[in-house]
């Protein structure tokens, strides 16, 4: 079995593995993911990085805008204070995201802890997101009917400039990033974010974008305060970052839960697999084919396939434990089992195969 790729866009691109004699029980949950790393193996270092990136930036930022913020006195000012602060909290979280995830299978967990990534991913666009977003839309509409008054939104305006430079280098960090995935899929980075199993890099990616909108009305709307002398502006500008965010938060929670309850991979990913398996010198037939994402990269497959011939139960035994271990030696995969189809099951192919 090659375990290289053999069909376009995949999904991932899996390595040769060598045949080697398990050093665990079939369905232990252990592995020895340090074999044939991928090239998407460093994935947590680099998405590490990406968050680091992000947390300094915009820790920097939250100081500045709140500075700001009580020298101007704008209302789109303080929102954007709050957004930063609350990317700087989101970005904390989605470290201790990244940590937890990574933790090694063990007896109490046998499919490895990859899913802590969508729980501290989940509670970060929950708790911060949503907070960020009622304090934005809570100052814009007490700030809506404000007494008109003098201000000068210069330090404002260099604050918001020097703020978009920051988020513009943390977006572009977690857009390369993205892309570099993407192109491996034949998708684009944003396609590529959107669907990743990766929430780490889901979260930085929107959270930066959204922190680049929300730049970009906060200076509009102090910018027409300014022209105008009407403060509502300020305030409406304050509401609209208020729902940027709102709308951020409800989309990262749906998908962290998407991968929470079990998401399955990609129709591409599925033929792939599906056809690294028929194409096993020792196996005749696949009837049933189970992958879902279970953390970031890491992949359960369940399958039930025919072998070739009439083997013996000792012999099958051992003919199992070195597909699966092809399987378990490349580190996308988290756990790989296989089982005998039973008797006259319709069998799956790769031009009308449905996951299960």
């Amino acid at each position: 079995m090659s375990l290289k790729p053999s069909i376009a866009n995949t999904q991932l691109h899996l390595t040769d593995a060598p045949n080697v004699t398990s050093a665990r029980a079939r369905g232990a949950g252990k592995s020895d993911n340090n074999a044939n790393p991928l090239p998407e193996d460093n994935k947590s270092s680099s998405s590490l990085r990406t968050v680091l990136i992000a947390v300094g930036a915009n820790l920097i930022i939250a100081i500045a805008k709140t500075v700001a913020a009580f020298m101007t006195g704008s209302a789109s000012m303080i929102a954007e204070s709050a957004h930063s602060w609350a990317d700087t909290g989101n970005g904390t979280l989605l470290i201790v995201a990244e940590k937890k995830a990574i933790k090694p299978a063990d007896r109490t967990h046998p499919l490895g802890y990859g899913k802590e990534s969508y729980v501290w991913s989940m509670i970060a666009a929950f708790g911060v997101f949503m907070a960020g977003s009622i304090v934005s839309i809570y100052t814009g509409v007490t700030e809506w009917n404000a007494a008109e008054s003098e201000t000068n939104y210069t330090i404002g305006f260099i604050i918001l400039a020097v703020a978009f430079v920051l988020e513009g280098f943390s977006l572009v960090q977690a857009y390369l990033q993205s892309k570099k995935h993407g192109e491996a899929m034949n998708i684009s980075a944003f396609g590529y974010v959107v669907d990743t199993s990766n929430s780490t890099l889901r979260g930085v990616f929107f959270e930066d974008l959204a922190a680049v909108i929300g730049l970009v009305i906060a200076a509009a709307a102090m910018g027409m305060h300014a022209y105008t002398g009407q403060p509502f502006w300020d305030a409406l500008g304050s509401i609209i970052v208020g729902l940027l965010l709102g709308a951020v938060a409800i989309f990262l929670i749906s998908r962290n839960r998407d991968f929470l309850v079990g998401y399955k991979v990609s129709d591409s990913m599925h033929r792939y697999v599906l056809s690294e398996l028929l194409e096993h010198s020792d196996i005749d037939s696949v009837s049933y084919l189970h992958l879902e994402w279970v953390g970031p990269k890491k992949i359960f497959m369940v399958a039930a396939v025919d072998i070739t011939g009439n083997q013996r139960e000792e012999d099958l035994a051992h003919k199992f434990e070195k597909i699966e271990n092809q399987f378990r030696a490349n580190p996308v995969f988290q756990e790989a089992i296989l089982t005998l189809s039973v008797p006259n099951a319709e069998v799956l192919n790769l031009e009308s195969s449905d996951a299960v």
